[in-house]
């Protein structure tokens, strides 16, 4: 049975294939010959398949990275690309901005004031951050599936393939220098093996201040026009051979088998355009079940809690410029989830997507009842979906509180989690607590540099004083229930109590602490009032939510394979593609403007004019700085303007999500015309359901990149390394 599934979906591929379009879909590589190229060609692109993807020679795909923390190198948080043969990549500002965040200092504020090496010897080092490139992919589904059968439970399936998974990455990286990564596409119904070669030593080489690289702040994000500057450049060095290698200042910059040639020929409506990159996590294919959930439980509650959230950290950030430095990466952290979800609800509010997923249920039941071999395969499991969701709602509710006013909601709180392994060790491991205590050491100085108490405390009164009132008590932690009634729900005296007396909230006594531990200190930390209440939120999420939410889930996800199997064979003549899943993708479309709503339509693209325009030295996200006013104001934009003007940004149709952020986009011969790094807010709902007629992915005007950095920051000097077609 299941190599006839295996048949079958391979079947349901080439059929589909045949029907691509452009636009919609988030397209594997390596299957691009087969599915894809054809409609590309139709499309405008001027190359073949092989120029994109081939293991055998140098290719586009050779001149992308993932970009990857040290520990979790396959969750790619951005994309990034190759623009020289020295190893230097250009990204969005927005996927730098924690690197430059950390190089900042009251003395030398790189976020407010930008950073240029002028030389490779002033790049900075960023420890942790790692480049992927992919070298090759691989259909590893049967291997994958190798002991798996219809009548295999979900848990049993699930060790199955966790162990099948194991074994062939410890094949694949046998004797090898590349790092291999196995994952699911179709709900699981196929398996895909990436091989990576991945550099660990990524040099920030540049960045424009933040009044340029994030101009007009979370109120322009994701949102149409836009003109904003995001991009910062890095290099990557490897060792003098070329390989990857931890740092050391003998390492050298890298040298690729490509990069991209950048070109100043702008671009028109309706030219061409192809990204790659790592889209992060897309669900389209979900039941009208899981729409609800999210857009009126979820959804609505975890808005509610960042909102505030937002508003204390803003307050704080306005009123002392080190709060702001200190709270800069951490705010847009915050707010950038948060827009979305707004922007996903009122997008698919629009769309009607609930009711288009009914009518596709319907349709579905309908179709699974027709004949008896459907009707044992398919018959009924909506309707047992749609009760696993209904059981599913409070416990998905009170995980969202433990997640983001829980762990998430006070910093010290979420700190003190980092404790309990030191706790739990015995006094007579004196090995395992002097390492734990280094460790701990080495967090808290990260911790503290970023730490404010005063906002803390907030964050601590307002997420406490939610948690408890949005909650069924049966879903609290006993310690807030404590808490709430000690204090008669008073959640400001308690913060205050608990800043007070909390040793991990005081960075002076925890740095004594840990400089002069003692296995006896241990009991001091179980006792800490941070400690208490992370434990406390911390029992109740392993023995209370998780396990039920875990089990409820698995019930779905068995269900949403066989659904989306049931769909494939239903709609044969349909294109369907993978969801994100932080591996890499092709996405093509064209350069396109939209109409927003009745009477308002924008342009595709947007010029320094506007920047000008927008204008306010009062509002930091606003302020304009001096040079770049009389740079226009002179319009001395060299050969990066265009009729007059200097273009920033433009607008396209490629289906892109997160992890797309920093993505190339290209042109019709494969040349570097923008960075992805935005969605325009009507369409920000194209994660769950996408519409050609509104779904817009935000780019920046590589012409703008080569401004900034030769005009206005006076880097010139890497354009040299550049290859630039005029």
């Amino acid at each position: 049975m299941l190599k006839k599934m295996t048949l079958f979906l391979t079947a349901v591929l080439l059929l589909v294939g045949n029907q691509v379009k452009a636009d919609e879909g988030m397209w594997i590589p390596m299957l691009l010959k087969k599915y894809n190229i054809e409609d590309m060609q139709k499309a405008g692109f001027k190359l073949t398949a092989e120029d994109i993807y081939d293991v055998n020679q140098a290719c586009l795909k050779d001149a992308v990275i993932g970009l990857g923390r040290e520990g979790r190198p396959f969750s790619h948080f951005c994309t990034g690309e190759l623009i020289s043969d020295q190893g230097l990549i250009v990204t969005n500002h927005h996927c730098g901005y924690g690197a430059i965040q950390a190089h900042s200092t009251l003395e030398n504020d790189y976020l407010k004031d930008g950073f240029w090496a002028m030389n490779k010897g002033e790049e900075l080092v960023n420890e942790g951050i790692t480049a992927s490139f992919l070298v090759r992919m691989a259909d590893v589904t049967a291997e994958v599936l190798n002991g798996v059968n219809d009548d295999t439970n979900e848990e049993e399936r699930t060790k199955i393939i966790k162990k099948n998974i194991k074994q062939i990455e410890v094949d694949t990286e046998k004797d090898s220098e590349y790092r291999a990564n196995v994952k699911a596409y179709f709900a699981g119904n196929q398996f895909f093996l990436s091989v990576y070669e991945i550099f660990k030593d990524v040099r920030l080489v540049g960045a424009p201040p933040s009044a340029i690289g994030k101009f007009g702040g979370d109120t322009d994000n994701w949102m149409w026009p836009r003109h904003t500057g995001d991009f910062s450049m890095f290099r990557i060095y490897a060792n003098k051979d070329n390989k990857p290698a931890s740092f050391s200042k003998e390492n050298v910059p890298m040298k690729p088998k490509t990069s991209f040639k950048i070109s100043l020929k702008g671009v028109d409506e309706g030219d061409f355009t192809m990204v790659f990159g790592y889209p992060g996590t897309t669900t389209e294919y979900l039941t009208s079940y899981a729409l609800e959930l999210m857009t009126q439980v979820d959804n609505p509650h975890k808005i509610k809690l960042r909102t505030k959230k937002l508003d204390l950290m803003r307050a704080d950030m306005d009123a002392s410029p080190m709060v702001r430095i200190q709270y800069s990466a951490k705010y847009a952290g915050v707010a950038n989830s948060w827009k979305r979800w707004q922007g996903e609800i009122t997008g698919l509010n629009r769309l009607s997507a609930i009711a288009k997923k009914k009518e596709l249920e319907a349709r579905f039941e309908a179709w699974a009842n027709s004949d008896a071999q459907l009707k044992a395969k398919y018959a009924g499991i909506l309707a047992e979906m749609k009760g696993i969701y209904e059981e599913m709602t409070p416990y998905s509710l009170a995980r969202d509180y433990a997640l983001e006013a829980g762990f998430s909601g006070s910093e010290v709180v979420k700190f003190a989690g980092d404790f309990k392994k030191l706790v739990s060790l015995d006094k007579k491991e004196t090995e395992a607590i002097a390492k734990e205590v280094k460790g701990l050491q080495k967090k808290a100085a990260a911790f503290y540099k970023n730490y404010n108490q005063s906002t803390d405390q907030k964050l601590l009164e307002a997420m406490m004083g939610m948690y408890h009132d949005n909650v069924e008590a049966k879903f609290l932690p006993e310690e807030l229930k404590v808490i709430a009634k000690k204090y008669k729900g008073d959640f400001k005296a308690y913060a205050k109590k608990a800043m007070a007396k909390s040793v991990l909230a005081n960075q002076d006594q925890l740095e004594n602490l840990l400089a002069n531990y003692k296995p006896s200190n241990a009991k001091k930390i179980a006792k800490d009032p941070a400690y208490v209440l992370a434990m406390s939120i911390d029992d109740l999420y392993k023995l209370i939510i998780s396990p039920k939410y875990s089990e409820l889930s698995n019930k779905v996800n068995k269900l949403q394979r066989t659904y989306l199997a049931g769909l494939m064979a239903m709609e044969s003549d349909k294109v369907f593609y993978a969801d994100a899943n932080s591996t890499f993708r092709v996405h093509f479309g064209k350069v396109a403007g939209y109409k927003a709503r009745n009477a308002v339509n924008y342009d595709h693209y947007t010029t320094l004019e506007g920047i000008i325009e927008k204008d306010n030295p009062n509002i930091f996200d606003y302020d304009v700085p001096q040079k770049l006013r009389d740079l226009y104001a002179t319009k001395d934009y060299g050969r990066y303007g265009q009729n007059g003007q200097m273009n920033v940004c433009f607008a396209a149709t490629n289906h892109t999500t997160g992890g797309n952020s920093g993505s190339p986009v290209l042109n019709a011969n494969g040349e570097l015309i923008g960075l992805n790094f935005d969605r325009a807010w009507e369409g920000v709902m194209s994660d769950l359901m996408y519409d050609a007629t509104i779904c817009r992915n935000v780019s920046l005007d590589i012409r703008y990149v080569l401004f900034i950095v030769d005009k206005f920051a006076g880097a010139g000097y890497l354009l040299d390394e550049m290859n630039i077609v005029e």
